[in-house]
């Protein structure tokens, strides 16, 4: 058709954050041609892989399953760090705060108990003795691990497409406007341009429920707020000094924070936002939102000031039990779904690349996948 223009390759992957970005490069490393698809040019801040720095943590308080899948990212991203020359790890501890009772502090004592993990169980007292920052409530205890930490997300994003871009074509600022399976590959269409393969990755996180085709799916899209407050140069919020943490409170809502990276003390509300889309989601933060932020926060943070200096939109893409989704789309069998991370996936992105890319290869994973097929829900 005269006007078109075509590429074609081994492998198409819509959308290129951390998920995207994550298949793209492994699926280089194992001599695949790909092109890679994004509306805009990543890292940017329309999605959810932005805000400075993300946590890392190996006793994972959501389910024992998940631990082999981390403990495989964690080798990835060494592995990506030593091949790109650049810093996306620090190693800063974790502590889970919470009754003994709740779910982040029984859940990350039983996944390092399935997986024999080192962790510390401190008391109330050892907390503000250990970390002075924090304020644990009464009756709460501490789990600490010491492989925490805290990844770069725009860093971690950048270098996964620097090496996958020995063998990919980065076609950016280049929006989808349709695809489907004709035959035995996958044709998507931009304006002018069409991009066969033999398959095809959907990673476009909140955009996926109308890129996907399937309104059916229950997937939601819910809007976060990241804070940053200014600390002074206080050395009790520097990486040595203050872990990621996560503290459960008694009605069930969840305080995160990471250390003083040079930005501010970064602190959010883990889940609790606004459903919204990914094309209509509000992006300004209100001066009474920030308000009542800080009011939330400040009881569990000592001399935290009055006032964020900083804060930042972006997007939760859930599902209903939030666990991930990485399956093959069921209506298009050369299609792969890569996303709904549910507010936890950063960390894992060089794993579920890595075993994504082993299945559309056809090759046996190293971890059960079962957990995160589309058939656990009804439709």
């Amino acid at each position: 058709m005269p006007g078109v223009e075509r590429h074609q390759a081994d492998l198409i992957v819509v959308g290129l954050g951390a998920m995207g970005a994550a298949v793209a490069w492994r699926a280089v490393t194992r001599g695949l041609k790909v092109i890679g698809i994004d509306a805009r040019r990543p890292p940017h801040t329309a999605g959810s892989t932005h805000g400075r720095s993300r946590i890392i943590r190996e006793a994972y308080f959501e389910h024992p399953q998940y631990v082999p899948l981390v403990q495989r990212a964690y080798e990835l991203w060494a592995e990506l760090e030593h091949t790109r020359r650049m810093r996306l790890f620090q190693a800063t501890g974790g502590l889970m705060i919470g009754h003994p009772e709740s779910s982040v502090v029984a859940g990350t004592l039983q996944a390092a108990r399935e997986h024999g993990l080192h962790v510390q169980t401190w008391t109330r007292e050892e907390i503000r003795r250990n970390v002075p920052v924090l304020v644990p409530g009464d009756g709460m205890v501490g789990v600490f691990e010491p492989r925490a930490g805290v990844l770069a997300p725009e860093r971690a994003v950048s270098a996964m497409l620097d090496g996958a871009s020995a063998g990919a074509d980065l076609q950016l600022e280049t929006p989808v406007t349709g695809w489907e399976q004709a035959g035995n590959r996958v044709v998507v269409r931009s304006g002018d341009a069409v991009f066969e393969a033999p398959k095809m990755v959907l990673a476009a996180g909140a955009f996926l429920p109308a890129l996907s085709g399937e309104p059916a799916w229950p997937l939601t899209v819910e809007r976060q707020v990241q804070f940053w407050f200014s600390t002074g140069g206080d050395a009790r919020f520097a990486p040595g000094r203050l872990p990621v943490f996560l503290v459960e409170m008694a009605d069930g809502r969840m305080l995160y924070g990471l250390p003083d990276q040079g930005h501010g003390v970064k602190l959010a509300e883990h889940h609790g936002g606004t459903p919204t889309t990914a094309e209509g989601v509000n992006r300004e933060v209100a001066v009474a939102e920030r308000d009542r932020f800080a009011a939330f926060a400040s009881p569990w943070i000592d001399g935290l000031p009055t006032t964020p200096s900083e804060s930042a939109v972006c997007l939760y893409t859930n599902t209903p039990d939030g666990d991930f989704v990485l399956d093959r789309h069921p209506a298009a069998d050369r299609a792969y779904v890569v996303s709904a991370c549910s507010g936890h996936g950063f960390k894992f992105a060089p794993a579920i690349g890595d075993v994504v890319v082993s299945e559309l290869l056809g090759e046996p994973t190293a971890f059960d996948l079962t957990p995160f097929r589309l058939s656990r829900f009804p439709v």
